[in-house]
């Protein structure tokens, strides 16, 4: 494990110093500012360090005329563009012009747009360069007491720029260089030094969020897991260190470095990065390795600021309760050997689960617990021939087991039953073109149906004592080890040493006891990433101990749910709706 320390930023940490880069302050005449309008003039100018290199401008002929209040504006008249180049041949001299420099435009996105519109119709490559927006800039650095506003003309006042900005490119673009130049100066006090410290400055990144860019140096260019941590004192006075966020990433320094740039915009993590001391690292040897570290964390430490995976543990299981007429419990936890079918997400989820397995099995619903041998009172599901009342003993009671079996093939072996029961309804009820009722059917359904293979995915792991596989990588090999769901050893070999890497993972790896019911030894979250990655293309089995397996109809073919539902009805009605 890595961990952060106090260095001195070196010069590809800190970035480009702005007097070290070739900016291009460009300006676009238009006939407008619509899909179709056509630039007319382009006006550029090009400076490094306070100096100005080269001035680029000329007209430009559209294929339209100028409408006559674009003429008033601008001052540029069909008869001054009538003899003009076109932009097939101004754009390929700006690009030679502007290359390898960042860009600079008064209200950029508008300049740029047109920019980019015309290399693509022209068929060139936009360079995708570094744009500097002085109107961003200037909102960020400029107080509402120095100025009423942000057009070119007001900033031209305010840092008394030698040209006068009038609608024409060349001079406008000439009265943004100075606006520039007055706006580097400003933003210089505030710890603004680079290009990237400029262009993070205009998306408003904090200069304490800059600062803390550092802090990436020291991580690795590889797979693994990073945390935030905020190092305080205790009230006795003893060191006190709180994990604020773990997360993971197959290129930890690029990740870590996003934290403290614009392209970090989550509010939350804002704050953590304004309250952490330092980030930390664990590299790993695989991406699925940097996975189930990141869960393992999150789930016992509690990271204030992560929001998914703290809650593996809580799901919720259908049950078959284990007395004389069993009947199904929705449960919190997997205690015992009896039936579970699930995991479900909330219990409401589970709820609806139960429903569709009463519309499809004559279950009981009623929560005392029966004798065999003391009959009881029905209730009005058994007169509805919605239940068979095994509470009466005599022939309901013979039936019942039956019954439960058919349940629990269900979940363990054949989930078509459970689908079919509903087709009886769902072609009435599209008969009738009640079609709001036929797809919440079909929509719970289809519910059903994906737990059904959650449960089959997880399951056919945790029944596996061992699981060694492999799938192609940078290095060679990406090589685990997967013990009842679990993941118990990662590592990478070159291919020449994969299988001898294998070994010795296999032998090294951790210990795993199965756990109760036959589920993973693991949360179903991380079984349920070991599953992906052993689905992955490329995955080759190496040893097995156990057999990972579904029952033949577990799931069906791709695109076969909706027959399964309706049988051979047409569909176009139920999905229209």
């Amino acid at each position: 494990m890595s961990r952060t320390t106090a260095v001195q930023p070196s010069f590809d940490d800190l970035g480009v110093p702005l007097a070290d880069v070739t900016f291009v302050v460009v300006d676009l005449e238009t006939t407008g500012g619509a899909a179709d309008s056509e630039i007319t003039e382009v006006g550029a100018v090009k400076v490094r360090g306070g100096e100005v290199l080269g001035e680029f401008q000329t007209l430009v002929r559209p294929s339209a005329p100028i409408p006559p209040m674009i003429q008033v504006l601008t001052g540029i008249t069909n008869q001054m563009v009538a003899g003009a180049p076109p932009l097939a041949e101004v754009l390929p001299a700006f690009a030679e012009f502007a290359r390898g420099s960042a860009l600079v435009a008064h209200n950029a996105r508008f300049d740029t747009g047109f920019l980019r519109r015309g290399y693509e119709q022209l068929g060139l490559s936009w360079p995708r360069p570094t744009v500097v927006d002085t109107v961003a800039v200037a909102r960020t650095a400029l107080l509402r007491d120095e100025v009423p506003n942000c057009k070119l003309a007001t900033l031209a006042r305010h840092f008394r720029s030698t040209t006068e900005p009038n609608h024409r490119a060349l001079s406008d673009a000439r009265a943004t260089v100075d606006v520039l130049h007055g706006l580097l100066a400003r933003v210089g006090n505030l710890g603004v030094h680079t290009l990237e410290d400029l262009t993070e400055f205009a998306l408003q990144v904090s200069p304490d969020r800059r600062a803390k860019r550092v802090w990436a140096q020291g991580a690795p260019e590889t797979a693994g897991v990073y945390f935030f941590v905020a190092d305080s004192t205790a009230a006795d006075g003893t060191p006190k260190r709180e994990v604020l966020y773990v997360g993971k990433s197959n290129n930890l320094k690029r990740r870590v470095r996003s934290y403290f740039s614009a392209a970090e915009k989550r509010g939350r993590i804002h704050e953590m990065v304004r309250v952490a001391t330092g980030v930390e690292f664990i590299e790993c040897a695989t991406d699925l390795e940097a996975e189930v570290r990141e869960l393992r964390m999150i789930e016992s430490l509690a990271p204030r600021y992560n929001r998914r995976s703290k809650n593996q543990r809580k799901l919720t299981w259908l049950k078959l309760t284990d007395e004389a007429f069993p009947r199904l419990s929705v449960v919190h936890t997997v205690r015992d050997q009896a039936p579970h079918f699930g995991p479900f997400r909330s219990r409401d989820a589970a709820n609806e689960a139960a429903l569709t397995l009463y519309d499809a099995f004559k279950l009981r619903r009623c929560t005392p617990r029966l004798s065999r041998r003391t009959p009881s009172a029905s209730c009005a599901l058994a007169e509805m021939g919605r239940c068979l009342a095994p509470c009466e003993l005599g022939a309901g009671a013979e039936a019942y087991p039956s019954v439960v079996e058919e349940v629990r093939s269900s979940w363990e072996a054949d989930v078509r039953p459970v689908l079919r029961s509903v087709r009886g309804r769902l072609t009435k009820l599209v008969g009738q073109q009640r079609y709001e009722e036929a797809g919440e059917v079909a929509e719970r359904l289809t519910a059903y149906y994906r737990t059904s293979l959650r449960f089959h995915r997880v399951r056919s792991l945790a029944r596996c004592r061992e699981l060694v596989a492999a799938v192609p990588s940078a290095a060679g090999w990406d090589i685990h080890v997967i013990r009842y769901g679990r993941l118990a050893a990662a590592t990478s070999a070159p291919s020449a040493r994969a299988r001898t890497a294998a070994e010795e993972a296999a032998a090294m790896a951790e210990t795993v006891l199965p756990a109760v019911g036959g589920w993973p030894a693991a949360s179903i979250e991380e079984a349920e990433r070991v599953a992906a990655w052993l689905e992955l293309p490329g995955v080759r089995l190496i040893e097995t101990d156990g057999s990972w397996e579904w029952p033949l109809h577990a799931g069906l073919p791709d695109g076969a749910l909706p027959r399964e539902l309706l049988g051979e009805q047409p569909l176009a009605e139920l999905l229209a709706s």
